[in-house]
């Protein structure tokens, strides 16, 4: 993307609120991760805690969204907010990756559950090689089903334990029921 295009992206999500460019990095994460060929799906409605779930082969992984339009004042660094005021962080029982867009950069950050579980905010420092979190920077890698594919007809479900864990295998079920048992 050139910079100008980017500078007039920059531009008009800086006028969004919260919700829609929310909304603007979700459908900007789907994008890219059918670009990586997972298939993608948007629960209806708002009551999981997980924004969309991805699918590749038969390995299904429930993926929050996050985006940051700046930087913290007089830092040199990016929050994300995992949590509201009025919400609890995050676990590996509700989602299996967090993924966060920072606009100004045009940068992912990857993080498996286990990295951001109970917490309430993270602040990354793209290409700051000292920084904590650089590892996750464009991390795609980190959602790839890590097992090998099981007999044709099986599904396997993340179990809510992060990126590595062994996930569970439903014999001969479909992926309309595995979705169901994701939701």
């Amino acid at each position: 993307m050139s910079d100008s295009t980017l500078l007039q992206e920059l531009i008009h999500t800086a006028k969004l609120d919260n919700i829609h460019r929310g909304q603007l990095a979700e459908l900007a994460f789907m994008r890219k991760a059918a670009n990586l060929g997972f298939a993608v799906a948007k629960p209806w409605g708002e009551a999981d805690r997980y924004d969309v779930i991805i699918r590749k082969q038969t390995t299904f992984y429930r993926v929050q969204v996050k985006s940051v339009l700046g930087k913290a004042a007089n830092r040199n660094q990016y929050p994300i907010r995992l949590a509201g005021s009025r919400t609890l962080p995050y676990s590996v029982k509700q989602i299996d990756f967090l993924v966060a867009y920072i606009f100004p950069e045009n940068l992912w950050y990857i993080f498996p559950a286990t990295i951001v579980a109970n917490r309430r905010r993270i602040s990354v420092t793209p290409g700051f090689k000292k920084s904590r979190y650089e590892a996750y920077r464009e991390a795609w890698h980190l959602i790839e089903p890590s097992t090998p594919e099981s007999e044709p007809g099986s599904v396997s479900i993340a179990s809510g334990t992060g990126h590595n864990s062994a996930p569970v295998a439903l014999a001969s079920a479909s992926a309309e029921a595995a979705a169901a048992v994701v939701t």
